[in-house]
This record gives structure tokens, sequence and C-alpha cells, in this order.
């Protein structure tokens, strides 16, 4: 089974170089209506094709 190691030894030598990021969680408020413009975009396409 294999032992976790620390970051600092997996991390590539440029990226420890740089200073640590605390990422910060997105909250979207119009995520529905980008599923819908996705959504609606890919059924538009799909039957397009069918009909060329």
């Amino acid at each position: 089974m294999m032992k976790p190691q620390s970051e600092s030894r997996n991390r590539h030598p440029f990226r420890a170089s740089l200073p640590r990021l605390v990422s910060v969680p997105v909250t979207s408020e119009d995520s529905d209506l980008k599923l819908f413009v996705v959504s609606f975009t890919a059924f538009f396409i799909c039957f397009y094709t069918f009909i060329l």
C-alpha cells in the first residue's frame, strides 16, 4: 500500500517556488440559465444536422 507523502516532495520545483494560492469557491447564480442555453444549443445543433 502506498504511503501518503507530503505535498512539498510531490510538487514540481517551479511550482514549489510559487506562493500557495487559496481557491475561493465560486457561487454562480446563473447556473440554471447556462445549463438551459447549453442544452438548447445542443438540441438545436443535433436536430439541425438530422434535417440536413
